[in-house]
C-alpha cells in the first residue's frame, strides 16, 4: 500500500502498517487459521473513559466495517468506527517496547499508562 493510498483510506477507517500486517499475518500462520479477522473495538474503561481492544475474531456482526491488508482483515465494529476512523495500528519491537500500538487522531487525551483514552 503506498502513502497515497493510506492517506486515502485515512479518513474512512482504521489503516495498519505493513509491519503490523506482516505480524497479524504471521501470528495468523502461528495459529494455523486462515478464517480469523483481526477485530479492533473500543470499550468503555481504562482511567481515561475509552479503551482499545485488538483480538482474532470469527464473527461477523451486523454492521462490521471490514478492510483488507494483503492477507489480513481487519474488522470493527460499527459502534466503534467513528472512534478509530483515521487511526494507525503500527507493530513496534525495540529493546524498551514490543506490541501493537494505535495512533489515533480521534483521541483527546490519554491516560498515563497509555492503556485508555478519551
Amino acid at each position: 500500500m503506498t502513502v497515497q493510498d493510506q492517506q486515502q483510506d485515512s479518513s474512512t477507517g482504521i489503516v495498519l502498517s505493513d509491519t503490523a500486517a506482516s505480524k497479524v499475518a504471521a501470528l495468523l500462520e502461528q495459529e494455523g487459521r486462515d478464517d480469523l479477522a483481526l477485530r479492533v473495538a473500543v470499550q468503555p474503561g481504562g482511567c481515561s473513559g475509552l479503551r482499545y481492544q485488538l483480538f482474532f475474531d470469527e464473527r461477523t456482526l451486523d454492521g462490521d466495517v471490514v478492510k483488507e491488508f494483503g492477507t489480513v482483515k481487519v474488522v470493527t465494529d460499527r459502534m466503534s468506527a467513528p472512534y478509530l476512523s483515521g487511526a494507525s495500528i503500527d507493530f513496534v519491537d525495540t529493546i524498551e517496547k514490543q506490541g501493537f500500538t494505535i495512533d489515533n487522531p480521534n483521541a483527546t487525551g490519554s491516560c498515563a499508562c497509555g492503556d485508555s483514552f478519551h
